[in-house]
C-alpha cells in the first residue's frame, strides 16, 4: 500500500454492489479518488459489477485486501458490517462503514476499540449533516440565536415499505439486525437533531409496531420482490417506532418513525423549539429552513444572505441552483479523505457517531419490549 500524503489520490474498494454501493461510487469520484475495484456477494456479482463500474473484481476479501487500496467502503447487509470493518482495520485500510456499524451494541463497541487501537480514519455516513442549510443552522445554535431548547421534535417517514408485496434483506433479522425502520432511518434522525440542537439523548420510551404481518424474502441486490415470487415470511422487525425522549440537561424530545407512510419518499423533519427562536427543516426541500420568532417567521435560503463558515465551505453551487442528497454524500467522502491526509473537518461523523446510534437503538428496542422508561447506555450525565 502506498504511504499516504504522497500527493497520490485515494484508491478505494468497494464491499458491495447495489443501490447504497453506487452512492459511494459517485461520492468517491467526485472526492477525486479512484475505484479501485469491487466485492460483490458472489464472484459472478463481482464481475458484473466491475465490468458496470470499469473497475477490477476482486474473487474474495483476501484478494481485496491485498490489492494496492487506501480505503474500504463496506456497503454490505447490517450483519456483514462489523466483521468486514475489523478486517479492514486490521489490514491497515481506512474505513468508511454504512450503519448500523454492527447489530448488537457489544459488536459497535469492539468495532470502535479496533478503529482507535488502528490510529486509522473510521468514519460512518451520517451523511445529512453535510445540507449547508443544516450547518448554518448548527452555527447559529452555536451563537446562541435560539437560546435553550424547550422541546426538540419531529419524524421521519418513509413509505417503501408499505405494500405487502415489498421484500428485502433488510426484514429479516439475521441479515439486517433486530431494528428495521429505527435502526435504519431513526437513527438518522437522532444524529442529526443531536448534531444541530447540541443536546444528547439520555433516556426514552417508546412503542413499535409492524404493519405487515409477513412479506416475501427480498435478496441483498434488490429493494422489492415480485408478489408470490417467495413464500412469505414472518416479519419480525418494525414497520414504525414512536420514541419519548428526554435530553441530559431535561429537554423533552420525541420522533415518530416509518416505513410504511404513503407519499412519504424520504421525510426527515424536525423542529427545535428555542426560547428566543423555533426552527424546522425538512429534509425533502433542504435548500431553505423556517425560522419562528414572537413577531412572526422567516425563511431561510442556502447560499443568500450572510453565510456562516460553514455553511460557506458546503455551498459550491450559487443560491437556487438546487444541491441534494448526493452533494451530501460527496460531502462526506471529501472530508473523510481529507482526514486521511491529515486534516481534521468539521462535523465528520465516525464510528464513535455509529456506536452512539447502535445504544439508541437498542435502548428503543428495550423500552418496547419493557414497556418503561429505558436510560441509552454511555450518554454522560
Amino acid at each position: 500500500m502506498r504511504p499516504h500524503g504522497s500527493g497520490t489520490e485515494v484508491r478505494a474498494a468497494i464491499i458491495g454492489g447495489g443501490m447504497v454501493a453506487a452512492i459511494h461510487r459517485r461520492a468517491i469520484q467526485a472526492a477525486g479518488g479512484v475505484v479501485a475495484g469491487v466485492l460483490g456477494s458472489r464472484p459472478e456479482r463481482s464481475t458484473e459489477i466491475a465490468a458496470g463500474w470499469r473497475t477490477t473484481a476482486y474473487p474474495d476479501l483476501d484478494a481485496l485486501l491485498a490489492a494496492d487500496v487506501d480505503v474500504v467502503h463496506v456497503c454490505t447487509p447490517n450483519s456483514t458490517h462489523s466483521s468486514y470493518g475489523t478486517a479492514a482495520l486490521r489490514a491497515g485500510r481506512h474505513l468508511v462503514c454504512e450503519k448500523p456499524i454492527a447489530t448488537s451494541v457489544p459488536e459497535a463497541a469492539e468495532l470502535v476499540g479496533v478503529a482507535s487501537a488502528s490510529g486509522l480514519v473510521a468514519t460512518v455516513p451520517f451523511v445529512y449533516r453535510y445540507h449547508p442549510i443544516v450547518r448554518e443552522l448548527r452555527a447559529r445554535r452555536l451563537a446562541g440565536e435560539f437560546g435553550p431548547w424547550h422541546l426538540l421534535h419531529g419524524s421521519y417517514l418513509q413509505d417503501w415499505m408499505l405494500s405487502p408485496d415489498a421484500g428485502n434483506w433488510r426484514v429479516q433479522a439475521e441479515a439486517g439486525g433486530r431494528s428495521r425502520a429505527f435502526a435504519d432511518i431513526g437513527s438518522h434522525w437522532c444524529d442529526l437533531v443531536e448534531f444541530v440542537s447540541g443536546e444528547r439523548f439520555d433516556v426514552l420510551t417508546a412503542l413499535t409496531s409492524i404493519a405487515v404481518p409477513d412479506r416475501p424474502e427480498g435478496s441483498a441486490e434488490s429493494f422489492s420482490a415480485a408478489a408470490g415470487a417467495t413464500p412469505p415470511v414472518p416479519v419480525v422487525t418494525e414497520d414504525a417506532a414512536f420514541v419519548m425522549l428526554r435530553t441530559a440537561t431535561g429537554v423533552p424530545a420525541n420522533v415518530i418513525v416509518s416505513q410504511v407512510s404513503a407519499g412519504r419518499r424520504n421525510r426527515l423533519w424536525f423542529e427545535l423549539d428555542g426560547a428566543a427562536r423555533s426552527v424546522v427543516f425538512d429534509q425533502e426541500s433542504p435548500e431553505t429552513a423556517w425560522l419562528g420568532s414572537a413577531e412572526g417567521a422567516t425563511v431561510i435560503a442556502r447560499g443568500t444572505g450572510p453565510l456562516s463558515a460553514d455553511q460557506q465551505r458546503l455551498s459550491y453551487l450559487p443560491g437556487g441552483h438546487a444541491q441534494g442528497y448526493q452533494d451530501c454524500f460527496n460531502a462526506f467522502v471529501a472530508d473523510t479523505y481529507a482526514a486521511i491526509a491529515g486534516d481534521k473537518p468539521v462535523g465528520l461523523p465516525t464510528l464513535e457517531d455509529g456506536l452512539r446510534s447502535a445504544r439508541i437503538v437498542d435502548a428503543v428496542l428495550d423500552s418496547a419490549a419493557s414497556g418503561v422508561w429505558t436510560s441509552i447506555e454511555g450518554t454522560p450525565r
